[in-house]
C-alpha cells in the first residue's frame, strides 16, 4: 500500500475533494474554494498534493485546468484494505 496515498487522504480537506470528484470528475480548482471556506492557493497545494499521490489526474480546458480521479488507485487502494479486512476475519475465526 502506497503510504503516500494514505497520507494524502488523511487531510480532511483533500478527502473531501476526493469525494467531491467522485461524484463530479472534472471540477476546476476555483470550484473548490466555496465549498471548503479555504483559499485558492491553499486548494491548490491540495490538489498538487493529491496529484503526486496518483489520486487526481488533470485536463486543461482553455485556461481552465479540470481535476479527475485516478480510478486505478482507488482500484488498488480499495483491494488493499478489502485484503487486510479479510485477514482480520480468518485471524477472528482461527480463534
Amino acid at each position: 500500500m502506497d503510504i503516500e496515498v494514505l497520507r494524502a487522504l488523511a487531510n480532511p480537506v483533500r478527502l473531501g475533494i476526493v469525494r467531491r470528484l467522485a461524484v463530479e470528475p472534472d471540477t476546476c480548482a476555483c470550484d473548490f474554494t466555496d465549498e471548503f471556506s479555504v483559499s485558492q492557493p491553499t486548494i491548490s497545494a491540495h490538489l498538487k498534493v493529491l496529484r503526486e499521490a496518483g489520486l487526481v489526474r488533470t485536463r486543461r480546458e482553455g485556461t481552465t485546468i479540470c481535476y479527475s480521479l485516478v480510478p486505478e488507485t482507488l482500484a488498488g487502494l480499495a483491494n488493499e484494505l478489502h485484503q487486510l479486512a479479510d485477514l482480520q476475519e480468518l485471524q477472528k475465526n482461527q480463534r
